[in-house]
């Protein structure tokens, strides 16, 4: 347990070192404190804290700088978070798509950092299809999932339909299979074969085979937005081997996912500091991240990436109202 002034020593040495980047010495700490101490007693402390593992001297320095230990502790019990000041911000209702990009864009350009999104798990069903001739044998179809996504694809047909069979076969479909898992859809089309007739029975099964793709091609992705930023800050651009640890992290999706996959599983805004356990393994990064919603059902994730050295009172402000403006601008969009 820490006294009090070491608490205060403590949050006022992770407060510099976020604001400078630089090892934080006793002098600049006895005036960043405001605490009346002589540089004796600043030491002793100083000292106690880095047998506590929170600080720690990096090379021959005879300042200091946090641990992940350090950050959490202020994180977790100093950390003071300011009214929003990013309320005027917004994202318009529109394609759940653009919503998601637009998202990572905010949050990238807010925090100067790196916004991620996943993107929103997504029914494997459809809420309404249309067929376009193109020319002969030569077909769009157009998928509105039920999240409103709209996904386009061309299909080649044996036959060339006109725009009455066009028409008939999207009725039929949009009469008897919305709402359907695809896979359902797939075998209630199979069973009702001989009742259809067969051009367009092939149209049909056309359409869902090209419905199933479409719809693995967006399920689980992970959108990221400002990558280059990273290059400006300090910590990176100074140790390339840092900077590649972190492009490496954005290339493999797969990795990010689960990261942010288990901060979505809490609620509300989640810090992540790298180096403390195994969810975040780079101890150059931390994450703060927060979990969305549409119609008060949580679908997605989404946070920012940045150095261990990050305004975490700035960013949970960040996450916070880009969740909250995400959440109800896919919720409206109908």
């Amino acid at each position: 347990m820490l006294d009090e002034r070491s608490k205060m020593l403590l949050k006022a040495l992770v407060e510099r070192y976020i604001a400078d980047g630089q090892p934080v010495g006793s002098r600049t700490l006895s005036k960043a404190s405001g605490l009346e101490l002589s540089p004796a007693t600043i030491r002793n402390v100083m000292s106690d804290l880095e047998e506590m593992g929170l600080i720690v001297s990096p090379h021959t320095s005879a300042g200091r700088i946090p641990t992940a230990r350090g950050y959490r502790l202020f994180v977790d019990t100093m950390l003071t978070v300011q009214p929003t000041q990013y309320s005027s911000h917004s994202l318009a209702p529109d394609q759940p798509q653009k919503v998601i990009s637009n998202a990572a864009n905010l949050l990238s350009s807010l925090s100067q950092f790196v916004g991620v999104v996943i993107t929103p798990r997504r029914s494997s069903a459809f809420r309404h299809m249309e067929f376009l001739r193109l020319s002969e044998k030569r077909l769009l179809v157009i998928i509105v999932s039920p999240e409103g996504d709209v996904q386009n694809r061309v299909i080649y047909t044996e036959v060339d339909y006109t725009q009455a069979q066009l028409i008939e076969a999207a009725n039929f479909l949009n009469s008897n299979y919305v709402g359907l898992d695809i896979d359902q859809v797939r075998g209630r089309l199979q069973g009702e074969v001989e009742s259809l007739r067969s051009e367009i029975a092939a149209l049909m099964q056309a359409a869902v085979n090209v419905s199933t793709e479409a719809i693995e091609d967006t399920e689980d992705e992970v959108v990221i937005a400002g990558e280059r930023n990273l290059l400006s800050v300090s910590d990176f651009s100074s140790d390339m081997g840092h900077l590649r640890r972190a492009f490496d992290l954005f290339e493999q999706k797969a990795q990010l996912m689960r990261l942010l996959d288990i901060a979505g599983q809490a609620e509300g805004v989640r810090i992540y500091i790298g180096g403390e356990s195994q969810v975040v393994p780079f101890e150059d990064l931390s994450i703060v991240s927060s979990p969305y919603e549409v119609d008060g059902k949580v679908v997605g994730t989404l946070g920012v990436i940045g150095p261990t050295r990050m305004p975490y009172d700035r960013m949970i402000q960040i996450v916070d109202i880009t969740s909250k403006l995400m959440s109800n601008a896919l919720s409206h969009h109908k």
